[in-house]
C-alpha cells in the first residue's frame, strides 16, 4: 500500500484529464467513449467510497431474512458470502416463501435497499428522477 497518491487520487486525476483535456478535444464516437470512460471512473470511485458500508448493510439485511451468520472478515469473502446468501434467498422466493405476509414485506424492503445502493453507485441521478407512467 502506498501513501500518496492514493487510489482515489489516481482515479480523480484520470477523470479530470478526461473531462477537462481529452473529451473537449475529441469528436464523434471518440468523444462519446471518452465521456463513458469518465463516467465509469466516477462509478468506480463511488463504489470504492461506499463499498464497505454497502456490503455490511446488505449482510445485515440478509441476516434478517435468513438464519443469522457471522460476517466474514475480508471483503472478498464477504462478497462471496453475500452472493451465496442471495442465491439462498432467491431459492426461498422461488419456493413461494415470500408470496405473502411479513416476510414478503421484509424481502421487498431488502430488494429496494439493494437496488438503491446499486443505483447510487451506477448513477445517483436516477434516484431523484421522477417516475414516468
Amino acid at each position: 500500500m502506498q501513501d500518496r497518491p492514493t487510489m482515489m487520487e489516481y482515479l480523480q486525476a484520470v477523470t479530470h484529464f478526461l473531462d477537462e483535456e481529452a473529451v473537449p478535444n475529441l469528436a464523434g464516437s471518440r468523444q462519446f467513449y471518452g465521456r463513458v470512460a469518465a463516467n465509469v471512473l466516477r462509478a468506480v470511485m463511488r463504489e470504492l467510497k461506499n463499498e464497505e458500508h454497502d456490503l455490511f448493510a446488505e449482510w445485515e439485511r440478509l441476516n434478517q431474512l435468513l438464519p443469522a451468520m457471522d460476517r466474514p472478515s475480508s471483503r472478498s469473502e464477504l462478497r462471496k458470502a453475500i452472493q451465496q446468501r442471495t442465491a439462498e434467498l432467491c431459492r426461498r422466493i422461488q419456493q413461494g416463501e415470500a408470496d405473502a405476509g411479513p416476510y414478503r414485506q421484509q424481502v421487498l424492503a431488502h430488494a429496494r435497499a439493494s437496488v438503491r445502493e446499486k443505483l447510487l453507485v451506477n448513477n445517483p441521478q436516477w434516484i431523484n428522477r421522477p417516475v414516468s407512467n
